[in-house]
């Protein structure tokens, strides 16, 4: 008897400890159910911060540009500096209309006119005022930055007779464009960074298209400045 009950003791032997106490690996339902919790609450955080930058009525920057316009068919371009305006109401967190005004300033080289006159001025300064409009979206937006895109048109006034003492003659026989006004456009992008959800700062590089002496003439450049936003849709 005590034979027996031996050897069925030994036929099945009893659970080890670390399998009898083994715990499921991975977070439980509980903690789960907490790191959820977590996430839920930084994206609503991340919402209302974009949220609080993004929903303003208008926002209003004032600033610099730069650009290489070239000033006549045969001339080289010229760096030129502006100041720059921009205006923008809102209709949405991405999408807006706004209004550029900028007045752009530069010296030309006339060097390479062949037949230069008696009175012809080798850096003449010259200048283009202009007045745009067109709509602005931000594809990508973060509490602290946002990227978009705007296309706009209008017109351009150019000045290139100035130091020609008026001479609309003189200057277009050094190479210049003639004094006038002409369509305008710009296509571009605005890299936006944050300082306050009511203050930004601004840079935005563009393709500038303009119509001087009956030709499509295209030039790059950018603007840049610090907006403020104000007023609540």
């Amino acid at each position: 008897m005590t034979a027996v009950l031996a050897q069925s003791s030994s036929s099945n032997p009893a659970p080890e400890p670390d399998q009898a106490q083994a715990q499921p690996s991975g977070p439980t339902p509980g903690q789960l159910s907490v790191q959820a919790r977590i996430r839920a609450r930084r994206a609503q955080r991340r919402a209302a911060a974009i949220h609080d930058a993004y929903d303003h009525l208008y926002d209003v920057q004032v600033g610099m540009g730069y650009q290489r316009f070239r000033p006549g068919t045969n001339l080289q371009h010229a760096t030129m500096y502006s100041w720059d305006t921009t205006v923008t109401r809102y209709f949405s967190e991405r999408l807006g209309v706004a209004i550029d005004g900028r007045g752009t300033y530069g010296t030309a080289f006339t060097y390479s006119v062949t037949s230069p006159l008696s009175n012809a001025v080798p850096k003449p300064a010259i200048s283009h005022y202009d007045l745009l409009g067109g709509p602005s979206y931000r594809f990508y937006m973060q509490p602290k930055y946002s990227i978009s895109g705007r296309v706009m048109g209008g017109f351009s006034h150019g000045n290139f007779s100035g130091d020609y003492t008026g001479s609309t003659t003189n200057s277009t026989g050094a190479g210049l464009w003639k004094d006038g006004n002409t369509y305008a456009a710009s296509v571009g992008g605005i890299f936006e960074y944050n300082v306050t959800p009511n203050l930004a700062v601004r840079v935005a590089p563009e393709y500038f298209v303009t119509g001087f002496g009956s030709t499509t003439e295209g030039s790059f450049g950018f603007t840049s400045g610090i907006a403020y936003r104000f007023g609540k849709q």
